[in-house]
């Protein structure tokens, strides 16, 4: 393992004695709306991409586009496409987790021991480019006077949430670009951890496949060109990568403590036995080459759960089909794992790239893989590269595997590290 700075980096404490399960999970992707839905096709291992009428004008007019999702909600339809995505991927979690919070009565639960905390990279962001456009066009009178509820970062995830839940706990939006949903998740098992809620919703959501933001990553050279053949343009680890492909959607966790869990009778699918943050401190946009803030939130993550890295038995990789971040995650797998190589895999070339949501959305795929003993393949993987060789990448078909412990990777624009351990 790497030496562990004393500066620059968070992490739980270590295991505590009642630990934070997670009793609901909910998700809203292109592979469909729900856990079942989206776990088919990443199953199935064959790419979501397509070409994208929004993105028409745009120089890489494809994206993962979800199905459309009706929020829970009076008047849903006009809020951003981010928080309906979020308000129907809590409703699913909240279900599974035995709470019925979107009917006609309250829930069984005190709403100021609740805690609502997602995550996003954009906000309200579709909101914000329409109601622009319709400044320039028309003049300011033009604008809706719920311009800013429905664009602010804050209110698109976790205010309106926490307004359709009635929750009165603590309503915390986080924003550490592709890596904001484990972040979330992260900060409400702190929430928990130091009694300040009973019961928290967390992930996160995104709706970034819109002109402005296509374009940006576009010019940033982010994006795959492969717009002849979307469904294979996202090619995670894989000699031919060039870049990741747009994608949108959310996924929620419910987080609870295992005693509050148990008297409720909700069921544990998974323990987050620990978790650690870093920041590379080193570029914008690109990785630090040595992977130096990964590798500590690696090894910090498996410190605060007590274990080492020769339990972990799987990886779901950030994995983006990037150059860079496929080559710094592979190498930091390869080699903090190598006397005893866990399974890799990455949704994103199934479901592309959920920016904010991504964390949320891998970290109920990872619980899935623990529940079940199977590990999804990495799509559109053809040839590994020398700098990608050497860990166990699934591919191809689905993996028969039965792993108790599991890393869940998130990485962000502005060196954001988060590492999530997931134990059956």
């Amino acid at each position: 393992m790497t030496d562990t700075p004393s500066t620059g980096a968070s992490s739980a404490p270590g295991p505590a004695a009642d630990p934070v399960v997670i009793t609901g999970t909910g998700l809203v992707t292109a592979g469909g709306i729900g856990v079942e839905a989206t776990w088919r096709a990443v199953r199935a291992g064959r790419g979501t991409a397509a070409a994208d009428p929004e993105l028409a004008d745009s120089p890489v007019p494809i994206s993962c586009r979800p199905p459309s999702a009706d929020a829970p909600v009076r008047q849903g339809w006009r809020l951003d496409r981010s928080t309906r995505y979020v308000l129907t991927a809590a409703r699913e979690a909240l279900l599974e987790a035995r709470i019925e919070a979107f009917g006609p009565h309250p829930p069984d639960w005190d709403p100021a021991r609740v805690a609502v905390v997602i995550g996003s990279a954009a906000g309200g962001i579709s909101v914000l480019e329409a109601a622009h456009r319709r400044l320039l066009d028309r003049g300011p009178q033009a604008l809706s006077p719920l311009t800013l509820t429905g664009h602010l970062p804050n209110l698109s995830a976790a205010g309106h949430l926490s307004l359709a839940l009635g929750s009165t706990g603590p309503a915390l939006h986080t924003s550490t670009a592709c890596a904001s949903g484990a972040s979330a998740v992260v900060h409400a098992a702190q929430l928990l951890a130091t009694g300040a809620c009973d019961l928290a919703v967390a992930g996160g959501t995104d709706a970034m496949a819109t002109a402005l933001c296509s374009a940006a990553f576009a010019r940033m050279g982010a994006l795959s060109r492969r717009t002849a053949e979307p469904a294979t343009a996202s090619r995670p680890f894989d000699q031919d990568r060039d870049g990741f492909v747009l994608a949108e959607g959310a996924g929620v966790l419910v987080l609870e403590r295992a005693s509050h869990a148990a008297a409720r009778g909700a069921p544990a699918l998974a323990e987050l036995a620990g978790h650690a943050t870093t920041s590379d401190a080193h570029h914008p946009a690109a990785p630090d080459p040595a992977g130096r803030g990964l590798r500590t939130a690696i090894a910090l993550a498996l410190r605060a759960a007590d274990t080492g890295p020769d339990e972990v038995g799987h990886v779901n990789a950030h994995g983006t089909g990037t150059p860079l971040n496929d080559r710094v995650e592979a190498a930091a797998i390869r080699d903090l794992f190598a006397r005893t190589p866990p399974s890799v895999t990455s949704a994103k070339g199934v479901l592309g790239h959920t920016m904010g949501a991504a964390g949320a959305i891998e970290a109920v795929l990872t619980v899935r893989t623990l529940l079940t003993g199977t590990v999804p393949p990495t799509a559109n993987h053809h040839r590994p590269g020398p700098d990608t060789a050497g860990i166990d990448l699934v591919t191809g078909h689905p993996r028969d595997d039965a792993p108790r412990l599991a890393l869940s990777h998130s990485l962000g624009f502005g060196g954001h590290n988060t590492v999530l351990v997931l134990r059956r």
